[in-house]
């Protein structure tokens, strides 16, 4: 595995990770919860500073953010439907 590679699956993952510690960031602020927001909150900063330092240095790493923030993003809503539906 090359270190392009890695390095494009560190952000890929990373991003993965804020997408979804967004998206609960979110949930948690709309049902008015300050500590589990606080907490989704310290760990959006966590992921992001990965993903922020790797693509400053190469911004063809932006590819590899934008997939990871879609992927976070809809696998936690379709998590949170498919729950929603089973309450």
């Amino acid at each position: 595995m090359t270190l392009y590679t890695i390095k494009f699956l560190t952000v890929m993952i990373s991003m993965i990770l804020a997408d979804i510690c967004w998206t609960k960031f979110f949930m948690k602020v709309a049902e008015k919860k300050a500590i589990p927001a606080g907490l989704w909150s310290a760990s959006i900063i966590l992921f992001g500073a990965v993903v922020t330092t790797e693509y400053v240095h190469d911004r063809t790493l932006i590819i590899a953010a934008m997939l990871g923030a879609f992927i976070g993003t809809a696998i936690t809503v379709y998590w949170k439907n498919k729950t929603d539906l089973k309450a």
